[in-house]
């Protein structure tokens, strides 16, 4: 610096060019800079503030009881904690972490909050990296293609989950399911007493048809006080999948047909969801009985039916 201590141009021009050089790259401008690697962190947390800042949103949508996230209507006592509909009911109406009285008090800044909130699909772990809007996030889990399968076999609570190829392994060494090929069958179904209902289940049969299989399920139990039979067909994939194929049951006797006509289940709906829907072929008891012929002591039913793939 000369004496007077004031540098001319010459000498200030050298001095700025080191400042912009002094990282070892060429100069960047304020807007290039922002969208750099070497752009310092805003904070000194690693990750992305961003992704932790829903992270934290999630923590206040968990629901304190089931611990799953809360959805509109949710709930909060006097003292504002909050928890979802369907663990209000179960905690008769008295609030798990005061035991205060929850009352019918909707905490509308949970509901509005979960608005602006995008989450991630509650089976990443199993392969699912999509992000969804709070709203949008249950009607994609709902037909998540990794969302795993329950066992479909109806004759006991089997508690066995996981992907179609492991439970078509499953059913065949484990319950000793008949497996077919085809999109075609006929099957007879024989009862020595027709007149116990009991809630019979017959062995489960599963069809390989088109790459796929089908589940044909045929069962007695009580309709109201009316004692029937029911035959219906099952997908094993998810509802969308399903959506793809038809089928058609027929069963007669004496002269006589009842057909039906419908599209298959995924087994993402359950065994007991789909019977109750009453969604398949319905046969009653006396109806049953007259096509199996005879002095209607025996039933002995024969049902056909076909799958095909919608175009």
């Amino acid at each position: 610096m000369p004496p007077g201590g004031i540098m001319n141009k010459e000498e200030i021009e050298p001095r700025i060019a080191c400042l912009k050089y002094d990282t070892g790259h060429p100069a960047t401008s304020t807007a290039e800079l922002r969208g750099s690697p070497l752009r310092k962190a805003a904070t000194p947390s690693p990750g992305n503030p961003g992704k932790q800042s829903a992270s934290n949103m999630q923590d206040l949508l968990d629901c304190p009881v089931c611990f799953t996230i809360m959805y509109p209507p949710i709930f909060q006592c006097p003292n504002g904690h909050a928890l979802c509909s369907s663990c209000r009911a179960r905690v008769k109406n008295s609030c798990p972490i005061c035991r205060g009285e929850l009352g019918n008090i909707r905490c509308l800044a949970l509901e509005k909050i979960g608005e602006s909130v995008e989450l991630p699909c509650k089976y990443q772990s199993m392969g699912c990296c999509d992000i969804f809007p709070y709203y949008s996030k249950p009607r994609h889990e709902k037909n998540c293609k990794y969302r795993p399968y329950n066992c479909p076999y109806a004759g006991a609570e089997c508690p066995v989950t996981g992907d179609i190829p492991l439970l078509v392994k499953h059913l065949r060494s484990e319950h000793k399911v008949d497996m077919h090929d085809g999109c075609t069958f006929n099957h007879r179904y024989v009862k020595s007493d027709p007149r116990e209902i009991d809630n019979a289940t017959w062995m489960l049969t599963v069809f390989n048809c088109f790459g796929r299989q089908f589940c044909l399920h045929f069962e007695t139990f009580l309709l109201g006080t009316s004692p029937v039979y029911m035959a219906f067909l099952r997908f094993m994939g998810t509802e969308d999948e399903a959506r793809e194929y038809s089928y058609s049951l027929e069963v007669g006797g004496n002269g006589r047909k009842l057909t039906w006509q419908g599209v298959p289940r995924s087994i993402q709906d359950s065994h007991q969801k789909v019977r109750d829907s009453q969604d398949g072929l319905i046969i009653h008891r006396n109806l049953a009985l007259f096509f199996s012929g005879g002095e209607r002591q025996e039933l002995k039913l024969k049902v056909s039916g076909r799958i095909w793939k919608e175009q």
